[in-house]
């Protein structure tokens, strides 16, 4: 399936639900899109957004969109064929880059370990299509669980900001499922977190058990700032009743009747639904189950709990161990164990 984004996109949404993301200056000083091919999005992401980390030896991480994977990929092996693993820039070139993360990963390319203004960078390479894809229908759950944490946006031609609110929408409809009645605003944003790691090989093995609390705790303003208008809107339907926001203990209640959960539901992405209904036992074609799904198929919230939480976990497992094996392939060997053995320490580190 096609998707085109059209920066008349936001005519389709309230423009008091806009996403709330910080953006810079594409010529900031140590900018690596400054030595890179013209791109159509891209956000950084991860630890170097923490307020307190002044680390300038951490990776900064970005997420690179392009609207032709192949032509940007050979582009940029005339530019910057170091920045490859030098068996697919000599034995394939851009298109071994791009049949490796179609076919094998989650159509994402990651270059890692790029120094640039003496600084270490990794950036990811994705198709339009394919991202946009993600954020609205949780295909992969990849690249829309990256975008439902806070990152910094520094290019968006085509209005992925706007586009991005329906990923989060349906990230505060999905993580009620797996909170109590009660719960504080701290737990929200970690539960929301967690979402795209449920399922995650690396999680078995090379990643920080305390991943998610660290990230809300470095970074809960920012959550608080990106969320604040998704939560107010459910609050209005009275599936949420909230008191003062932008505080980490900050109490939340929610309405667990099947009125609320199936207005919960009516917000996740279609495939999520469709899936879901399979999982209930429903053979009925996709559209007539999504249809039913916001209405009387659901019977109790445990089942559309449990129902939701296999689709999520499956969806993440697939991919997380599509792209571990392709990330393998695509870094070479010595980044590859350079990169296994940073996280696995960190990893180690964490359960010591």
């Amino acid at each position: 399936m096609s998707y085109v984004v059209s920066r008349d996109f936001s005519m389709c949404f309230d423009v008091a639900f806009r996403v709330r993301m910080h953006s810079e200056n594409k010529d900031d000083p140590g900018s690596l899109l400054e030595c890179l091919p013209p791109i159509d999005f891209c956000c950084i992401y991860g630890s170097t957004l923490h307020p307190n980390n002044h680390e300038k030896s951490k990776m900064v991480d970005y997420i690179m969109g392009v609207s032709d994977p192949l032509q940007w990929h050979n582009e940029n092996l005339k530019m910057n064929k170091d920045h490859y693993a030098s068996w697919m820039a000599h034995l394939g070139g851009a298109k071994l880059v791009t049949q490796v993360a179609d076919k094998v990963g989650v159509g994402v390319h990651f270059n890692p370990f790029v120094t640039y203004t003496g600084r270490l960078f990794k950036y990811g390479v994705v198709r339009m299509n394919d991202l946009v894809e993600d954020i609205l229908q949780w295909k992969k759950f990849y690249l829309s669980g990256r975008l439902q944490k806070p990152v910094r946006v520094v290019v968006d031609n085509l209005d992925i900001n706007n586009l991005n609110y329906v990923n989060l929408r349906a990230a505060v409809s999905a993580a009620p499922f797996l909170l109590p009645a009660k719960f504080t605003e701290a737990n929200l944003y970690a539960k929301i977190c967690s979402l795209s790691y449920m399922g995650d090989v690396r999680m078995l093995f090379a990643e920080d058990r305390n991943k998610v609390k660290t990230i809300v705790t470095g970074q809960f303003d920012l959550f608080a700032s990106m969320y604040k208008q998704t939560l107010e809107g459910y609050a209005a339907k009275d599936v949420l009743k909230l008191s003062s926001l932008k505080r980490p203990s900050a109490p939340i209640s929610q309405d667990c009747d099947l009125a609320a959960t199936q207005t919960l539901v009516s917000s996740l992405p279609s495939r999520i639904k469709s899936e879901m209904g399979i999982k209930l036992g429903d053979n009925k074609p996709p559209i007539q189950i999504e249809q039913e799904l916001q209405g009387i198929l659901i019977n109790s919230r445990e089942d559309a709990t449990r129902s939701m939480t296999k689709v999520l976990r499956r969806t993440v497992l697939v991919s997380s161990a599509r792209q571990a094996v392709s990330g393998l392939l695509s870094v070479g060997g010595v980044n590859a164990a350079r990169y296994l053995s940073s996280k696995m320490r960190k990893a180690w580190k964490s359960w010591t």
